[in-house]
């Protein structure tokens, strides 16, 4: 099992930036591939962007794709989401998760599915 400690939420101004880290336990991060999800106020729960387990390929939601990047450092057991030109339709509280990559192929997880463990997630707030 994985657990998931998001931090880097917080109130910005439209058009600032945030970068939200997500602390992974465990010995075995790389056998993860990684996902951010959120769900904004009174909506359902949507995909943002996902990372491959060994690093180095990515996929972000439409709504997002030249804002906001993903990343990880498996040496820190740490998943990031770096966020550009924030709007207030970003608001949001924020969630990673962790796909086991024995059980749930790219192909999946590209795409948000997968995903067994949760964060508690984090606020992310834009004033417009």
């Amino acid at each position: 099992q994985v657990q998931l400690v998001e931090s880097g939420g917080g109130l910005v101004q439209a058009g600032g930036s945030l970068r939200l880290s997500c602390a992974a336990s465990g010995r075995t991060f790389n056998n993860y591939h990684m996902g951010w999800f959120r769900q904004p106020p009174g909506k359902e729960r949507e995909f943002v962007a996902a990372i491959r387990g060994s690093g180095g390929t990515t996929n972000c939601a439409d709504s997002v794709k030249g804002r906001f990047t993903i990343s990880r450092d498996n040496a820190k057991n740490t998943v990031y989401l770096q966020m550009n030109t924030l709007k207030p339709e970003d608001t949001a509280v924020y969630s990673c998760a962790a796909a086991p990559s024995i059980a749930t192929g790219w192909a999946s997880a590209r795409s948000g599915y997968g995903y067994n463990y949760w964060g508690q997630g984090t606020q992310v707030t834009v004033s417009s």
